[in-house]
């Protein structure tokens, strides 16, 4: 037996990095009986069956796991962004924020193309709601260096909607990457999706990065009941203010005597934040029990 990472899923195959070398692996049968898969960023036992061949046998426990795209034990997300074509609605950064919120990895953001445009308004608005923030061009090398200090010795997954750079970025954090580049198509302002597939990488500057497909992933499944139930303690600039409040079970949306509500109003929290959260709260307000998809699920 020998341990490692799963570093690449695709096709039933899981592609492990073990002290011994790479195993190229399937996965013991008794996961789907159980209704689990091994997924990228694992920790794994691996039963060698051949020269770099074996079988995933077991799965070391998690701490934290996203459903879609399918990733383990990342943590923290880099959600990149930019105020260049396309720009980025910073809705899609705060729904993301919540449900890394919700499933306790961390959350940082890059505004990326900052040659093109300089973000400075939209990095404004992440440093004031708490987040570690950094201005990049991929083209330039603007802010690469403190984008390394930001990952060295972490586990992230790059995120972010297509277009925005994320894999240009890869590039220019690690020469000789040579990943996949998209097009940004200026007619629909978006780019077409490069990545296909979920891979993690080792850096020389010590991190450990997966890039993953676009916003596009993180869908609906995953605005289920628990973020409902958590949806204000997810925004962490909330947080201080949540037991301030005049009224028990307060919906920080338009009450009277809301703390949140006087915060926003002082300036103290991003008005676009509050925005994003009111949309979120619209949206999971009829999320009801009897869908199937409980509080209870594991995350």
């Amino acid at each position: 037996m020998s341990r490692g990472r799963i570093r690449k899923a695709l096709s039933g195959f899981y592609y492990v990095d073990t002290e011994a070398g790479a195993v190229t692996c399937r996965a013991r049968g008794k996961f789907r009986q159980e209704g689990r898969s091994p997924l990228v960023g694992d920790w794994v036992e691996v039963r060698e069956t051949g020269p770099g061949e074996g079988m995933v046998w077991e799965i070391e426990p998690r701490r934290t796991v996203f459903d879609r795209p399918a990733v383990a034990n990342v943590d923290q997300l880099v959600v990149v962004a930019s105020q260049a074509i396309p720009v980025t609605d910073p809705f899609l950064i705060d729904r993301v924020s919540a449900l890394a919120a919700l499933k306790g990895c961390d959350v940082a953001v890059c505004v990326n193309k900052c040659d093109i445009s300089p973000g400075e308004e939209l990095a404004a608005v992440y440093r004031r709601a708490g987040f570690p923030v950094v201005r990049t061009s991929a083209e330039t090398g603007e802010g690469v260096e403190e984008l390394k200090a930001l990952i060295a010795g972490k586990l992230s997954a790059f995120t972010g909607n297509s277009g925005v750079g994320k894999s240009s970025l890869l590039n220019a954090i690690e020469p000789g990457f040579s990943l996949q580049v998209s097009e940004v198509s200026r007619k629909l302002g978006r780019g077409k999706h490069t990545t296909r597939h979920v891979e993690l990488y080792r850096l020389s500057c010590g991190a450990e990065v997966i890039d993953t497909p676009g916003f596009s992933s993180f869908d609906a499944q995953e605005m289920d009941l628990a973020l409902k139930e958590h949806l204000a303690e997810s925004f962490v600039e909330f947080r201080p203010y949540l037991e301030r409040c005049r009224f028990v079970g307060c919906g920080h949306t338009r009450e009277k005597g809301c703390a949140v509500l006087a915060a926003v109003k002082a300036g103290e929290i991003p008005r676009s934040r509050h925005e994003s959260y009111v949309r979120l709260f619209q949206e999971l307000k009829d999320l009801r029990a009897w869908n199937g998809r409980g509080a209870g699920k594991t995350v």
